[in-house]
């Protein structure tokens, strides 16, 4: 089913800065009750320098030009990438709209053009409807220890996922 909601997704811009931090920190804080602010989460104010290097990016989704969702793929070496930052306005959500999936879809196409062989992911355990996504869309959920050396663990994450291509 095509959205009824034109909605585009291109590579992260530093004019979109302000709007990806306060879209994330929204949804973390006030949404879900994670007490994590921006300056808990530095990465944001460096996304080129952090996201967008080596098999790494960082896109948003956008609605006439009001950032809507983000997603980002972040090198780890060995051709592995770590999704993170995986956001989506509740206004913007669901099957209709279709926003986390091409967002998801973005991010696997630019895995397959950069030779990724593996994406892991970890998630909180209140993002309920994130791990049915992530479950339906092919990621498989693993222990902790799974993971390699270089995923950067989040310290409210606690559920864990691994896409092989």
């Amino acid at each position: 089913m095509e959205s009824k909601l034109p909605i585009e997704i291109r590579p992260f811009s530093p004019v979109y800065e302000k709007q990806v931090i306060d879209l994330i920190v929204a949804i973390q804080w006030k949404e879900f009750d994670i007490p994590i602010t921006a300056d808990d989460q530095p990465d944001l104010k460096i996304i080129p320098e952090y996201y967008q290097k080596g098999n790494g990016n960082f896109w948003v989704a956008l609605h006439n030009d009001k950032v809507v969702g983000t997603v980002s793929l972040l090198d780890i070496g060995g051709n592995l990438v770590a999704l993170r930052k995986m956001f989506v306005n509740r206004d913007y959500r669901g099957r209709e709209i279709g926003t986390a999936q091409k967002l998801l879809e973005i991010s696997l196409d630019w895995a397959i053009t950069h030779g990724i062989r593996k994406i892991y992911l970890g998630t909180t355990p209140q993002f309920l409807a994130a791990h049915r996504f992530y479950e339906k869309n092919g990621f498989k959920e693993i222990s902790k220890r799974d993971l390699p050396e270089t995923f950067p663990i989040m310290k409210v994450d606690t559920k864990f996922y691994k896409y092989v291509f």
